[in-house]
């Protein structure tokens, strides 16, 4: 007998003889329907997010590169990157960023390592903590920082009162705003990296000791290969945040003059028309962009990296 063929459109003749698999084509036009089956109910969410991120991405891009007249022209990079007030800003936001990332790494990286230890009750307390700790920010950390470390701050005054000699670092400086960033980072860093460490199995410690591996052994060969590309991956998160937050530093620094330069800063004052031209802050967001895509970037890679020994 026959095999039976149905067809939509012209397609390949089906294997001669008795046995032939039977062939449904799709008819035309099926995959986009099939398409629009499955992402029709995200549709409003994918329009809504191209309207405010895409849209006004391409806007600042192409305005980084438009004259007054609307003609394109690279001398609103060129103006930018000869303004000793912009190379400070930028590289001013990247040293910070690199900063804060590193310290929170570093006390992070312990404070995953002994939570994840912890039994159930004494993790979900900190967890929530910690989770508390990382939401805090922009204006209100700033009040934070004042209230505390500031000149007449509750810590200052009471280690004043103490006769133990402090003087707080200044808000509008390099360290002052580090201090501040690590409120918020270091918990973020702790949420981040916490868990990969969880799935570091215990069994895979025991088989090293049986091995007759020291713990110095096993990190080096089973543990950082394992979690280094989490940790750096977290590391790359840190950077990303640290150099565009917006409303901490401008709590903290606000116009005041010898505040640390930082590309946001700049960007505020820029909009404010006290300081720049309007064609600055688009190259400033542009170099964000830059910035942050890079980065992301490099974290996707390194995360791909390193699931595959979890899996």
């Amino acid at each position: 007998m026959s095999s039976l063929r149905i067809e939509h459109g012209p397609s390949p003749a089906a294997p001669a003889g008795d046995g032939a698999p039977v062939r449904f084509n799709r008819p035309p036009g099926f995959s986009v329907i099939s398409l629009l089956g499955d992402w029709g109910l995200a549709m409003p969410l994918i329009l809504v997010a191209g309207t405010v991120l895409l849209v006004p991405c391409f806007a600042m891009i192409l305005s980084s590169f438009s004259a007054a007249d609307g003609s394109l022209t690279l001398k609103n990079w060129s103006d930018t990157f000869a303004s000793k007030t912009a190379v400070d800003a930028i590289t001013g936001s990247l040293l910070l960023g690199f900063t804060v990332a590193t310290i929170a790494a570093a006390v992070g990286i312990p404070l995953s390592l002994m939570i994840a230890r912890m039994p159930g009750l004494g993790r979900s307390i900190n967890m929530g903590i910690l989770n508390v700790a990382s939401h805090f920010g922009g204006i209100g950390l700033g009040f934070g920082f004042i209230a505390a470390l500031g000149t007449y701050g509750m810590v200052t005054l009471s280690l004043n009162a103490l006769g133990i000699p402090f003087v707080p670092p200044k808000q509008n400086a390099f360290w002052g705003l580090v201090i501040a960033y690590e409120y918020s980072n270091i918990p973020l860093f702790v949420i981040l990296t916490l868990p990969a460490v969880a799935a570091l199995r215990n069994e895979w410690w025991e088989a090293a000791q049986t091995a007759s591996a020291s713990r110095l052994q096993f990190w080096r060969h089973i543990g950082l290969p394992i979690l280094g590309p989490f940790f750096i991956g977290s590391w790359l998160l840190i950077f990303t945040w640290a150099v565009g937050l917006y409303g901490l530093p401008v709590a903290l620094n606000g116009s005041a003059p010898g505040s640390f330069r930082l590309i946001t800063l700049e960007m505020a004052k820029s909009l404010t028309g006290s300081f720049f031209g309007k064609n600055y802050m688009p190259v400033y967001a542009v170099v964000l962009m830059i910035s942050a895509g890079v980065t992301l970037g490099l974290y996707q890679i390194i995360l791909r990296r390193g699931t595959r020994w979890l899996k």
